[in-house]
This record gives C-alpha cells, structure tokens and sequence, in this order.
C-alpha cells in the first residue's frame, strides 16, 4: 500500500501548495489577496516542505529568505484570518463529502451541494478549496492505516472503521486503488491547469483575447467535472468503511470511464494554455524588441547595458566563450571596450574566417598600439524554426574552436527580439557583417567588415570619419588596386 501512502502525501502538499485563496469581497466582509502562489517551482511558493526539488546550499538559503520576507509581510495583512476562514471552508467541505457519499447519495446532487458551499470563490478556488476538502479525508484514512500497527490511537480508529480488513484483501482491492490514484492525478492535472489560467500576466494577455476566452468558456466545465470525479473518489473511500465490504470490478470501471473524461479535459485546456502562451511569447517579444530600439537610441556611460541585453546572462552564468583560452568567460571583460559584433549564420566562409583570424592576431601581436584595443564577439544567428540538432551543434562548435576571439557560449543565448533586430534594423541576410559598438554602446559603424578587408586594424576605431581619414591618406596608385591580388601587376605598367 505504499504507493497509495505516497499519492496522499504528495497530493496534500501540491493541494496546499497551488495558492492561497483570496477570500471574495462578498464573504463576511474579508478580502484578502492571494500571497503565495502555485507550485514548488514558483519563486515565492508555501510549498518549500518536502516537494520543492533538490537544490544547492546557496539556492535553498535564498528561496528560505524569500518565504521568510513573504511570510512576515503575510502576517502584517491578516495572512492569518485568511487561513482560519479557508480552513472553516475546506472542513465544511470535508464533511459535506463525508455525510453526502456515506449514504450513497446522488453523486450530481452532491456535487451541487459543494458549488453551494463555494458560491462566492471564482472558478479556480472553488476546485483548490473541493481538492482540499477531499485531501482531509483522503489523508485521515490513509493516515489511519499507515499508524495503525504501531499507534494505539490509530489502531483504535482503524479497528472503528474496519481498516484492518480492508488492508489484509489490499491485493483484491488493487484494481480499485490504481483507478483512484489514476483519477486523482488526473483531477490534479485539471486543477493545475485551471489555477495556471488564473496567474497568466495580465499585461500581456486580457480575459477578451480570443485564447482566454476560448478557456473561460470551457472552465467552469473542468471545474464540475473535476469536483463531480471529487465526489467519485470519496464515495469509494467512504464506501470502504464498514463490514463486509466486497470489492467490485464494476467501481473501478467507473473511476476509469471518470479518468479518461477528466483527462480529455486536460488535453483540451492545455492546447488553450498553450495557445496563451505563445500569444504571451508574442507580447514578450514585441516588447524585448521595442526596449532594444529604444537602449540604443539612448545615451550611455558604459557599454555594459547594452550588451547584456543583446547576450541574455542568466543568473550568474557565464555567456562568452574565450577562444584564445577555450574557457567560458563573462561579459565583464567588454566592459568599456570598443566591440566587434561579428555576426553570421553557421555557414561563414573559411576564407573571410581566415583574413579576420590573420587581422586579429596580428593586432593582438602589438597590445601598445591604440589599434588593438578592441575586442570581437561572434554572434551567430540561427534559423529558430527547425529543431537545434547534433550536427548543428557540432557545426557551431567547429566554428568556435577555429575563432581566436570572443563567442557567445551557444546560439540560445541570443533573444528571438535580438536576433529581430538583428535582421530588421541591421539587415542581416546570411552574409556575415561586423558591427562596432563603442565603449559607450553607440553603434559606430553598422558594417565594418569592408574597413577590415582593406585596412585591417589600422581602421580602428572603425567610424566613418575614420574611413575618410585613411581615403585622404591613400595615394591612388597601382599598388592600392594590385594589394593583395598579383604584386608582378605593377611590373607590368
């Protein structure tokens, strides 16, 4: 019976962990907004016992000092009066279950009953607050039977209940046992989903957007179905207690026929949530994108701001890697630098490789002169429609290992916004092209790769006024249009 000693307590702990219910302005005059919310995974989360994963020490400490400044600001708002009026709920939920499915009641009628009970809670608390009501007496009577061996209490509620029994036919039972555990999850999932809904950001998605209303209007389905399958569930546990009991194939076809209705359900509601997610993407893109335009056309002390939002950092992740030394390495060493942005698809040419390779090396063989104070990056923009695979993974690698300078760690690292404006504002269309930011972050120079094939480093710093200087400086001769091609030309003339 362990796994069923299992499921109770994973879905009392992911039962209070979906969010604390804000009471309805209408219920006796409280309104108290939700302070926690769902999940283990959630940065400000109650469910840091047991469920939150495995995490290092520094992350723990952090999400601890997050629940405690959480906790107290709850405390400062009533958090308590909050609780003591859902906890009445959840019990006059219980032991609706408990009388209405004791008797066999109408399983419709009795989930009507608990709608009553929840008239004033919107859609997503009312199947938290049901699921609660059900994990009370779930819990008691998997509690009961886990203690009664060595609990004399226990024993003595087991022995009441005739827990005993049913525990010693545990193997006749089983079928029963998995249909509700297959049905619980499912309810689980549903409620999941729905509480999902209700946390979507509303800056970017509005009830009126044809995805959310599409949800909307299949919510309140989700949530009868889901309390209907509640009242299933308890039903059979209630229906365990007492002498005689005969288990029946016919019961663990109905909590089936009930699982695979409230799965469908699920599949539905998550094809709309993921619908809002991809209409939240959009937002989040436009956005991204509109900031980027307007960081640029901003003035700034230091290249840093800049940077940082073309080459995402996560945390403290390192998102460069150091071609000369083949370690990851941070944007701190751009930090008032005057950038190379070189930037391509993953099908550079060896031969413009080699001549940047060939230029850059030889600028950094003279670390004194004012042309070497620059550094390179190479951004590489790739196609986001087809699946990132080993041999592009490979391709990227080849690349890097052949780059003395700067690249970023991996493609991912670049925005769908950058690489937005990467293509909309810097026009790139596959041939590779090398953007100067100053020390500031100013865009110096939109394409210098031209300056580099001619000049080398001595274009440095790479502006217009800088080309121009070096045009005036350029005799017009036979050598400046024989470079680099066939120097037996000029001993033609």
């Amino acid at each position: 019976m362990s796994d069923e000693l299992q499921l109770v307590n994973d879905f009392y702990k992911k039962t209070k962990g979906f969010q604390l219910l804000s009471l309805n302005k209408q219920s006796k005059g409280v309104a108290a907004e939700t302070t926690f919310r769902s999940w283990a995974d959630r940065k400000f989360s109650m469910t840091s016992m047991a469920v939150v994963p495995q995490k290092t020490r520094r992350e723990r400490r952090v999400h601890q000092a997050q629940l405690d400044e959480l906790e107290e600001k709850a405390l400062q708002n009533g958090f308590h009066e909050t609780i003591e009026m859902l906890s009445y709920n959840i019990n006059k939920i219980s032991c609706e279950m408990s009388c209405k499915c004791s008797g066999g009641g109408d399983a419709h009628a009795t989930t009507l009953a608990i709608f009553n009970l929840v008239s004033n809670y919107s859609w997503d608390e009312k199947v938290v607050l049901a699921l609660a009501g059900f994990a009370v007496n779930y819990g008691e009577f998997w509690l009961v039977a886990q203690l009664y061996l060595t609990n004399p209490l226990a024993k003595a509620v087991a022995l009441l209940k005739q827990l005993p029994d049913i525990i010693e036919r545990a193997d006749n039972l089983k079928p029963k046992f998995e249909a509700l555990t297959s049905l619980i999850k499912a309810m689980m999932d549903v409620a999941k989903c729905i509480v999902e809904f209700k946390e979507l950001p509303s800056q970017y998605i509005t009830p009126d957007t044809p995805e959310m209303l599409t949800a909307t209007a299949h919510i309140p389905t989700a949530v009868y179905w889901t309390i209907r399958s509640i009242v299933a569930c308890a039903s059979q546990i209630m229906g365990l207690i007492g002498i005689g009991y005969i288990a029946s194939t016919t019961e663990a076809w109905e909590l089936s026929s009930l699982a695979h209705k409230v799965n469908n359900i699920h599949s539905h509601l998550m094809k709309q949530l993921t619908l809002c997610f991809q209409h939240i993407d959009e937002k989040r893109h436009i956005e991204a994108f509109q900031t980027l335009v307007s960081l640029f056309e901003a003035f700034h002390i230091e290249n840093m701001k800049i940077l940082k939002a073309l080459i995402y950092a996560k945390d403290d992740q390192l998102p460069l890697f150091d071609g000369s030394t083949k370690k990851r390495a941070s944007l701190d060493v751009l930090r008032r630098r005057s950038v190379l942005l070189l930037i391509s698809d993953l099908e550079i040419s060896h031969e413009e490789l080699s001549m940047l390779q060939q230029m850059y090396t030889e600028a950094r063989e003279q670390q004194g002169r004012p042309e070497s104070q620059y550094e390179v990056v190479w951004l590489p923009v790739v196609d986001r429609s087809s699946p990132w695979n080993e041999a592009k993974q490979k391709q990227f690698e080849d690349f890097q290992k052949m780059m003395p300078w700067y690249s970023v760690y991996h493609p991912s690292l670049l925005d769908v916004a950058v690489i937005r404006y990467i293509k909309e504002v810097w026009h790139f269309n596959k041939r590779p092209f090398l953007v100067v930011l100053d020390p500031q972050g100013r865009v110096v120079n939109p394409n210098a790769i031209h300056m580099m094939w001619i000049w080398g480093s001595l274009a440095f710093p790479f502006t217009s006024m800088r080309e121009e200087a070096l045009w005036k400086e350029e005799t017009w001769k036979m050598e400046l249009l024989a470079d680099s091609i066939d120097q037996t030309i000029v001993s033609w003339v």
